[in-house]
């Protein structure tokens, strides 16, 4: 294995690690701040999704290979023909694991490719989603973080694709996919 090899995906790991918890940090900080006598009468409510980003919209998915759950090799582009929502997450992500039950209840209605970027892979991945209950995220795995790396993304990242295979927006940071936001988001795609 190369040094390149190697120290790529560590350091977008780290760099993941880092803004993973910058969402939860900025939200605690916010709670620290908040006046003791105001917090029963004004709750501090948590947006229902990260930053919208719609500057990729119409750009084809990369051709970059992942596991699929029958351990073969597929990509984004294999999905065309149905609209698709792609999730970047990992076990180690706090935002990532708290909207994974909403998620999974979009996945009960759409195609949904959740792809771990767990450096583990199965081994990790396979364990956390029979514990949570999740009963229809499947193992999608991508160890060598190859499209965290190609979109550059943060975790948890979510990237929706029409029926054509063409993006229509993305969105980095975790989601209430239970939300009427996502809702309207998610029906974008045709």
């Amino acid at each position: 294995m190369s040094f390149r090899s190697t120290i790529v995906p560590l350091l977008l790991m780290l760099g993941s690690l880092a803004a993973c918890d910058r969402q939860d940090s900025a939200n605690t900080q916010a709670e620290a701040a908040a006046p003791v006598d105001n917090i029963a009468a004004a709750p501090i409510e948590k947006p229902a999704t990260g930053t919208l980003d719609r500057s990729h919209r119409g750009e084809a998915p990369p051709a970059i290979g992942f596991t699929a759950p029958d351990g073969k090799t597929t990509t984004i582009a294999a999905f065309k023909g149905k609209p698709v929502l792609v999730n970047l997450w990992a076990t180690w992500c706090a935002p990532c694991i708290k909207e994974m039950p909403t998620l999974d209840t979009v996945a009960a209605r759409m195609t949904v490719i959740a792809v771990s970027q767990d450096l583990e892979g199965a081994a990790k991945v396979t364990p956390y989603l029979a514990k949570a209950g999740l009963k229809n995220i499947k193992p999608y795995l991508d160890p060598q973080v190859a499209l965290s790396t190609t979109y550059q993304a943060s975790l948890p990242t979510s990237i929706l694709y029409d029926s054509a295979g063409r993006e229509v927006w993305r969105t980095t940071g975790g989601m209430d996919w239970a939300s009427q936001a996502a809702t309207d988001l998610l029906a974008e795609a045709k």
